[in-house]
């Protein structure tokens, strides 16, 4: 059986500080995505989460990037914050239409939820009727991760409901947020053949440090080498794995990426794939 695969990216392909740290100076703009692309095989789109961008912006996108690239897109807050997931099927249907431009390189979409208070919904056990009745008007055929921020929404109920239905539960790496290690005490947080890892850290204390993100200023070696030993473990139970670096996680986005495979390489586990390499004459010293 083929060894499933472990995609890694950063969260956006674009922030403060990366021109001169992972961007050659001078690089152009349009050329940002491209030059991505040539070291990372997927990237998450954190732009889509406030609007749907128009079809042209994503033909781009698909014109930009090799074949086989995958793009993991947020759902629009429109839908997920303002609405909450009822009266927005003409929000769906556009979103939905405008992301399948991107063919066979579009990946899992992202219902990024709101930290839910009593004001909206007294328990978790009242969200489930609505996110199950929304889970049914997806079309068949599009991966699905559910991102839910209260710790105390985890649990077997709302797995088996995402279980159902063939949709992945976002594991994130942040502060008030349980491992999936200690989820597993109570559940399985696997609840289909791939999973969404996403490593966001704490947005506050970092940015008390800086909000260039140029370089890595906070330690995070223990927590991904953790994180190398749960993917590792996932990837043995023939899950495929889609998992994506912040700035806020260590500072520096494409570090962290790095830093993930050396860490995985000096555990001596099977290889992952090499990160792309095309235009190596203007390839940074980060992933020399």
């Amino acid at each position: 059986m083929e060894t499933p695969r472990i995609h890694l990216g950063t969260s956006s392909f674009t922030a403060a500080g990366w021109s001169g740290s992972f961007y050659p100076k001078g690089l152009k703009h349009s050329e940002y995505l491209p030059f991505y692309s040539e070291h990372f095989g997927t990237v998450e789109i954190d732009s889509t989460f406030y609007a749907c961008p128009s079809p042209t912006t994503v033909k781009g996108w698909a014109q930009k990037t090799p074949d086989d690239f995958i793009f993991a897109v947020k759902v629009p807050q429109t839908i997920t914050h303002e609405k909450v997931l009822v009266g927005c099927d003409e929000e769906v249907k556009q979103f939905v239409e405008t992301m399948s431009i991107l063919g066979g390189k579009l990946g899992p979409m992202v219902l990024q939820l709101p930290y839910f208070t009593t004001d909206l919904f007294q328990t978790p056990t009242q969200f489930l009727p609505r996110l199950k009745a929304f889970l049914k008007k997806i079309p068949s055929g599009y991966k699905l991760a559910v991102e839910i921020r209260n710790r105390h929404w985890l649990n077997n109920r709302l797995a088996d409901l995402l279980r159902e239905h063939k949709v992945a539960l976002v594991l994130p790496d942040r502060e008030w947020m349980l491992m999936p290690s200690e989820l597993a005490e109570t559940f399985d947080p696997i609840t289909t053949n791939w999973t969404y890892i996403r490593w966001l850290g704490d947005r506050k204390s970092i940015e008390q440090i800086t909000k260039t993100w140029d370089r890595t200023v906070v330690d995070r070696t223990n927590k991904l080498s953790s994180w190398v030993d749960y993917c590792q473990q996932v990837q043995r139970r023939g899950v495929t794995i889609f998992a994506y670096a912040n700035n806020h996680f260590g500072g520096h986005a494409p570090a962290t990426v790095r830093q993930f495979r050396e860490l995985w390489r000096a555990k001596g586990l099977p290889a992952l794939e090499p990160p792309r390499r095309i235009r190596t004459e203007t390839s940074l010293s980060l992933f020399d």
